[in-house]
């Protein structure tokens, strides 16, 4: 059954679906600014998503990167919207060909379908010609692209935000490029934070700014242990409990260890 909520913060309204109510990491949030939509959700939630498309003109879509949650139903879109989505080029091979989704994310948001893109701007706007300003902030993943509105204040996150605290990390995540993404961010003036999984974030340039010093802190409580010889298990039981779930049913692929073991290499 699908978990869904709507948003609204002045010229921006969002719907939140997922096939399940475990956290933020298990909903997303479509968010759509004038006739621009910014992801496009998972496609086993379609049916929800389609309605919320179809009920306002849509000129463009904006990835922000290629993973299934956020591209699952671009094809769709495109589809009856007869338009091409745009996304971060490091993406837009994936987007085209697809690719193999692990069991568990293939379970909370079903499997990308394939879809021919346009490569992003540096710049981008919407119809009103507001300006977008297209970042690269590689770290969760290589493509990833926040859109940042100077005029209004917003930051449309993708996933670089998430939660105030890193709790576990995929195989795949580079956590020295999260932070320096998270610092080119709050370069920026901005304060309303859109999380595809969190929300609308009224104090989000702030909370950012926290979830950096976590990381930070994290880092180097991590590196005191083990230059005193603490072995690595013990330090991720110290500094963040045992391994939970999730670290078994995806064979330690996103997991605390890989956290733990990337903040050992943080200068």
């Amino acid at each position: 059954m699908a978990i869904w909520k709507r948003y609204r913060h002045q010229d921006v309204e969002g719907l939140k679906v997922g096939r399940m109510n475990q956290g933020v990491n298990t909903q997303f949030i479509v968010y759509r600014i004038g006739d621009t939509l910014i992801d496009s959700g998972p496609s086993n939630q379609w049916k929800y998503v389609k309605p919320f498309v179809e009920a306002a003109p849509v000129s463009q879509l904006l990835l922000t990167h290629h993973h299934e949650d956020h591209g699952g139903n671009a094809a769709h879109i495109a589809a009856i919207c007869g338009i091409k989505p745009k996304a971060p080029e490091l993406g837009r091979e994936k987007l085209a060909k697809g690719y193999k989704t692990p069991v568990l994310q293939r379970l909370v948001w079903g499997s990308l379908v394939p879809v021919e893109t346009e490569a992003l701007a540096d710049v981008e706007a919407l119809s009103d010609g507001t300006k977008i300003e297209c970042i690269p902030t590689p770290g969760h993943a290589k493509d990833l692209t926040c859109f940042y509105l100077p005029e209004k204040g917003y930051m449309f996150s993708g996933d670089l935000f998430i939660a105030p605290k890193l709790k576990l990390l995929r195989a795949d995540e580079n956590l020295g490029q999260l932070v320096a993404s998270i610092e080119h961010v709050l370069t920026k003036d901005f304060d309303v934070l859109f999380c595809p999984h969190a929300g609308v974030i009224e104090n989000g340039r702030a909370l950012l700014g926290k979830k950096k010093d976590s990381i930070l802190e994290l880092a180097e409580n991590a590196k005191a242990l083990k230059l005193k010889g603490v072995p690595t298990p013990e330090v991720v039981k110290q500094l963040l409990g045992p391994e939970d779930l999730t670290a078994k049913l995806t064979r330690g692929n996103f997991s605390r260890r890989n956290l733990i073991e990337q903040c050992f290499t943080l200068d």
